[in-house]
């Protein structure tokens, strides 16, 4: 199941069901080495609006409680699905730790979820490269970086203190037959596990 079912929503639009601005800033300690990644998620503007609508009709809640709770449930289902995140170190995958610092919110009229990804353990990225994907399995909401002008934001990739590093965001390259599964979904069908993968955009810090 997508996020979506985290969400509750009876609303249905066309595959995909919506979509994620995603920007992330890879935490590092004092020496150097990757620890976390911090991501920011921002639902698309007509998912959030029925989202809030939804909270707000809740008896005897205002929208900060509502989101508070929200911001739990997001979280605890996606502690099942690896936050929907692969990290990379030199192709070998990372495992992840949990999540205990997150929030959601309203910003803008969008609703955000704010999180810290711990690695398991810190990583060195001197001499490394790091990459990252992050997608709903399922590809029920599409996952993008956030965008200005046609391409990535500034803020999509952030990496403080390193230099010496190359930071990119690569495109998604789907096979036409999968652009061509996708789109033949049924409204209230769910893809195989995996779809969302090929869809995926690439975050890379490259160092030297």
């Amino acid at each position: 199941m997508g996020i979506s079912s985290l969400l509750s929503s009876t609303v249905v639009l066309a595959h995909p069901h919506g979509w994620i601005d995603l920007s992330v800033r890879v935490v590092t300690d004092e020496q150097g080495a990757v620890s976390a990644l911090h991501q920011t998620w921002r639902m698309d503007p007509f998912y959030s609006l029925v989202v809030f609508e939804e909270l707000q009709q809740v008896p005897g809640a205002d929208l900060e409680q509502g989101l508070d709770q929200l911001g739990s449930e997001i979280r605890d289902n996606l502690s099942h699905q690896h936050y929907f995140t692969e990290v990379r170190i030199n192709g070998k995958r990372q495992s992840l730790g949990e999540v205990t610092e997150y929030t959601a919110l309203e910003r803008d009229g969008r609703l955000t979820f704010m999180f810290i990804l711990p690695l398991s353990s810190s990583q060195a990225l001197a001499g490394h490269t790091l990459e990252y994907q992050v997608f709903d399995p399922t590809y029920y909401l599409e996952v993008v970086h956030e965008e200005e002008g046609g391409k990535p934001a500034a803020e999509a990739l952030i990496l403080n203190g390193e230099p010496s590093c190359e930071l990119s965001i690569l495109p998604a390259n789907p096979d036409p037959e999968l652009v061509m599964q996708a789109a033949l979904l049924d409204i209230d069908e769910q893809a195989e596990p995996g779809l969302g993968r090929h869809f995926a955009e690439t975050g890379r810090v490259a160092c030297l």
